[in-house]
């Protein structure tokens, strides 16, 4: 069975930035996808950034210049960076794995974590 662990939420200022990770097992990373999910009040759940084995990134139109999705294959561990954060940023964030990229856009992931919650104020 996967595990997908999240770290690194907080609280910012608008401007400010944070790193999230994600420590998986369980999970052959070999073929599928991984991402980072996010969950806003009142809103429904959205894909925000992906990674492929190889590296191939993919990012909502919403951060794409202000975050950065990276994996680490030797510690089982995938991270996003996110510079420039703003109110409309403040979620609750996801990691999450499919078999598909376009499943995690889709909000279907095959897994997924606890979340890690993300605010910035203004």
């Amino acid at each position: 069975q996967a595990r997908l662990v999240e770290s690194g939420g907080g609280s910012v200022q608008a401007g400010g930035s944070l790193t999230l990770s994600c420590s998986f097992s369980g999970y052959k990373f070999s073929s599928g996808c991984m991402g980072w999910l996010r969950q806003a009040p009142g809103k429904e759940r959205e894909g925000v950034a992906t990674i492929i084995r190889d590296g191939t990134t993919r990012y909502a139109d919403s951060v794409r210049g202000r975050f950065t999705i990276s994996v680490d294959n030797a510690k089982n561990s995938i991270g996003l960076q996110m510079i420039n954060l703003q109110p409309e940023d403040t979620a609750m964030y996801y990691c999450a794995a499919a078999p598909f990229c376009s499943h995690l856009y889709e909000n279907r992931p095959q897994y997924w974590g606890q979340g890690t919650q993300v605010t910035v104020t203004s």
